[in-house]
């Protein structure tokens, strides 16, 4: 019997944006479960609570389970990605790559990681072409000086965003 393959799709996700699914959608297709781990990440003050982040999470991302067929778990967590990783028995982590700055440091925490666990394989896909300038904090800030979201995330976070700025 082939081996259960476990991958983590890990990030902040404040908001989940429309290349956040883009990447989940595809990362589907290398695993039988996927792990979505929402990080608190207190460091990066993040605009919405991390039960609310992951609420949003679970709303945009149930259609796909059902889909796909591939069992989706999203869960908060607070400590070192590896250690996540080990404890929800992940053997792949999936990340998203838009430019060459996420290269860069993609690259560094993909050797520290590898360090910490060599068993454990760090996957880059690249964001469609379409969703490569979208940021979370880009979001925000365009939401803050009241220019328009609803190209970059679903419609019911655009609100969200939009209820969150007031």
């Amino acid at each position: 019997m082939a081996e259960h393959r476990v991958g983590i799709y890990p990030g902040t996700f404040d908001p989940i944006t429309n290349g956040h699914i883009d990447i989940f959608h595809r990362a589907l297709k290398l695993v039988d479960k996927l792990v979505i781990g929402v990080a608190a990440n207190p460091g990066k003050s993040p605009m919405f609570t991390l039960e609310e982040r992951v609420a949003m999470v679970r709303r945009e991302t149930s259609i796909f389970a059902e889909e796909a067929g591939v069992e989706i778990d999203v869960v908060c967590f607070d400590d070192l990605l590896m250690h996540f990783a080990e404890r929800v028995g992940a053997r792949i982590i999936i990340r998203g790559l838009r430019a060459v700055a996420d290269f860069e440091y993609e690259f560094q925490m993909t050797g520290m990681n590898y360090q910490i666990n060599p068993a454990i394989e760090t996957v880059f896909l690249m964001a469609d072409p379409k969703y490569q300038t979208i940021a979370s904090r880009l979001v925000k800030e365009v939401a803050r000086y009241g220019g328009k979201i609803a190209a970059f995330v679903p419609e019911t976070v655009e609100k969200e965003v939009l209820e969150k700025i007031g």
